[in-house]
């Protein structure tokens, strides 16, 4: 039977009369990482910040290892490591005197010493203030201390913010690091390629509530399909107006459609024409991303 990670009903928070999330129901199994996409203010920190018993939820709950995060939060804590998305550190101490504090708070958790081979993987001058680190290293102090004790669930909170390329890379080896070691990790990110690269399953938050939860795969090959259509005569307007399916732009030879649905449809109608070619286009997470929050047509849902 598969280990439940992380689990809410009904997770609503309202901040005085204004939403926070609404009736988030979630399930993250152990040994996956979960990618949690949705734009400012749509209700990925909320979320994460209830599971870690930071704020209390208005109504429903949450759990993380089947401890409650309301009754349990100290206990469950102890096996999370988070990166928030707004990091607080202690600006007069030292990189290297931060972990060994950090380390000796957590004393029972990890492996010994195990800060000093991540800074090095980072390329983290530890001798250095905290307070005098860029905004970049600061994100990389934030990522060690999440990363240090090797927890059974990382919450990571747009991890790679203010990294270089090569330091995201970095982050992404040791996300899958972590996964291949079956631990969970909980990935909310704007980098859409980053989340497709890494993540199994992905939950799409919009205004508050969960819109589509599906493995990466599936969310991609369920949406739509981008086609194409190369023709000698272009066919008349609305020959594809079917249901599911938008003309994105037509030139003198060609039409692109999206299509979400009656595809063999579009096919048979193109096929009444004098057709030359039909190209297909690789659909990539954001663009799944992208339509659900109604861009693709012009709208807006944010």
């Amino acid at each position: 039977m598969t280990e439940k990670v992380i689990e809410t009903q009904g997770l609503t928070v309202y901040y005085g009369k204004h939403r926070g999330i609404k009736d988030v129901n979630l399930t993250v199994e152990k040994g996956e990482a979960f990618g949690f996409l949705g734009p400012n203010g749509a209700g990925k920190t909320t979320t994460q910040r209830v599971l870690l018993d930071v704020i209390r939820p208005t109504s429903g709950r949450a759990s993380i290892f089947g401890m409650d995060s309301r009754t349990q939060g100290v206990e469950l804590r102890k096996r999370v490591g988070y990166l928030p998305g707004e990091l607080a550190l202690y600006k007069d101490m030292k990189a290297d005197q931060f972990f060994k504090m950090y380390e000796y708070l957590r004393a029972a958790n990890g492996k010994q010493g195990y800060w000093r081979e991540l800074a090095k993987r980072l390329d983290l001058d530890i001798s250095r203030k905290i307070g005098n680190f860029s905004r970049g290293n600061k994100q990389k102090v934030g990522i060690v201390a999440a990363f240090m004790n090797q927890p059974d669930l990382l919450i990571l909170d747009e991890p790679t913010g203010g990294l270089d390329p090569l330091v995201q890379q970095t982050v992404m080896e040791m996300v899958r690091e972590v996964k291949a070691d079956g631990r969970t990790v909980f990935f909310s990110s704007h980098i859409l390629p980053e989340v497709q690269a890494v993540c199994d399953r992905v939950g799409i938050i919009r205004d508050g509530q969960l819109v589509a939860t599906q493995s990466v795969e599936e969310l991609i090959a369920a949406r739509l399909n981008r086609l194409t259509m190369i023709f000698v005569d272009l066919p008349p307007v609305g020959t594809f107006a079917l249901e599911g399916v938008t003309e994105m732009e037509r030139t003198e030879q060609s039409i692109t459609l999206e299509v979400r649905e009656n595809l063999p449809q579009v096919l048979a109608a193109a096929a009444q024409h004098d057709i030359q070619d039909i190209r297909t286009h690789n659909i990539s997470l954001e663009d799944v991303f992208l339509d659900y929050y109604g861009k693709g047509n012009g709208e807006s849902h944010v």
